[in-house]
């Protein structure tokens, strides 16, 4: 059964609008997942939304019912809202028509299993949420294993993240992990492992990458650090031809992906 809610001064209109705060959503470990092929991309993961709100012109979609009953059938709330409502929880103009409030899930390194696919992707402190959210994407397309995130890293359930991730949030296993535990867990590691640096020799093309292969990128400011770059097999580099001297973090970790999936 769903409700109807019209007011924007409405305690869970406000809650849903909060997990645009990183602490928000530290402290209840729910997103937010705007709009309904990222909501439907939930649903058929098996990820019921906790709290679902749609305005009148998705009501009756398929997709839309289908998610309806999803969160109904999960004790979770369905709820139709104004476009006001949608705009302020969305805190975009033109919002899409249907939100979708999830629980965060996160794995931990020894539940990894990594002859479960040919290529893992580790980044170590990457700091910018639209990266993030294009690489969860780009190794969800390739079929990658999972995204480590190393160290202090964005918030990969962020909004922005989320949006970038194009329903691959719900897809792609997500890991946390501190440098020192990476550290530790890399050495049990049965393939290769191969980072990536601007002083390397080796060409990316030319590198071996015996599977399962686990790819390390550094962050969008300095790279991999040192103590980082030691944990890899080989470190290689993408030649740069023009006057750029480096590529975005998420192309770049797109470029490595394919090719140590070749």
């Amino acid at each position: 059964m769903t409700q109807r809610i019209t007011s924007l001064a409405n305690p869970t209109v406000k809650a849903v609008r909060a997990l645009h705060l990183r602490k928000a959503r530290d402290e209840t470990g729910l997103f937010v997942a705007e709009g309904l092929k990222n909501v439907t991309e939930g649903v058929e993961q098996g990820h019921a939304p906790r709290i679902l709100l749609y305005g009148p012109e998705a009501a009756g979609h398929p997709l839309l019912k289908q998610a309806v009953a999803a969160t109904t059938a999960a004790g979770g709330e369905a709820i139709e809202v104004t476009e006001a409502i949608l705009a302020k929880v969305s805190r975009r103009d033109n919002p899409q028509a249907v939100v979708g409030v999830f629980p965060q899930l996160y794995r931990a390194l020894d539940q990894i299993e990594p002859q479960a696919a040919v290529c893992w992707v580790a980044l170590h402190r990457v700091r910018d949420p639209g990266n993030l959210g294009t690489i969860v994407r780009t190794a969800d397309a390739a079929g990658c294993g999972g995204v480590i995130l190393v160290g202090e890293c964005c918030d990969p359930y962020s909004v922005e993240a989320v949006r970038a991730t194009m329903g691959s949030i719900f897809a792609v296993p997500l890991i946390r992990a501190s440098e020192a535990e990476f550290a530790g867990w890399r050495a049990s590691w049965p393939g290769s492992v191969v980072g990536t640096l601007l002083t390397a020799v080796v060409d990316y093309r030319e590198a071996d990458y015996a599977h399962p292969a686990l790819l390390l990128m550094g962050n969008e400011q300095q790279g991999l650090p040192p103590e980082m770059a030691a944990l890899c097999d080989v470190n290689v580099k993408i030649p740069m031809r023009g006057r750029a001297d480096s590529l975005n973090l998420a192309v770049a970790t797109g470029v490595m992906i394919y090719a140590a999936t070749a």
